[in-house]
């Protein structure tokens, strides 16, 4: 059976997922953020096969996470490095960090976010740019964009009407995450 292709899907959250879905292509942004640039660096940390990394590593580049630049010329080897849209995925790394502290590390956390001037372990939390404020279920909804189609909008307003009906005193113009 064929994977159905995401990379163009209507949902933004497919299409990222199209990108990054795959475990092994987010252990390697984890180790890049960690500073890993190198093939054999990738590989010694992940304990991954040259050939999946390989594969892994040229889907990165071909999506603009990772930049493939040459360090040497004799032999020819090259580095491999974030770029902004691979650094803008370290909020995502973040979260994932969390939420795999919080729900599975019954041994405790092996990993932990601490600000860098207190060294006091910090949680984060998705929050409006524009305001400063957490984003939160009960105040925030998921509503379809101006390229949303038919049967996305009619997906979310299903969900917001099952939701309105399980709360009938909370206002609900869409679907929620």
């Amino acid at each position: 059976m064929q994977k159905k292709p995401l990379d163009n899907a209507p949902c933004p959250i497919a299409r990222s997922l199209a990108r990054v879905g795959e475990p092994w292509s987010i252990l390697i942004l984890r180790e890049a953020f960690y500073g890993a640039s190198r093939f054999d660096d990738f590989q010694k940390q992940l304990g991954i096969a040259p050939n999946m990394l390989a594969r892994r590593l040229e889907t990165l580049v071909r999506e603009d996470l990772l930049e493939r630049r040459q360090y040497c010329e004799r032999p020819p080897r090259f580095e491999y490095l974030l770029t902004a849209r691979g650094r803008e995925f370290r909020p995502v790394m973040l979260v994932l960090l969390a939420w795999g502290n919080r729900h599975f590390s019954p041994e405790g956390e092996s990993v932990q976010l601490v600000d860098r001037h207190t060294g006091a372990t910090v949680t984060p939390v998705l929050v409006d740019a524009a305001t400063g404020h957490p984003i939160t279920e009960a105040d925030h909804m998921v509503v379809p964009g101006p390229a949303a189609s038919e049967r996305l909008r009619a997906k979310l307003h299903k969900s917001a009407a099952a939701r309105a009906a399980a709360t009938p005193n909370v206002p609900h113009a869409a679907g929620h995450i």
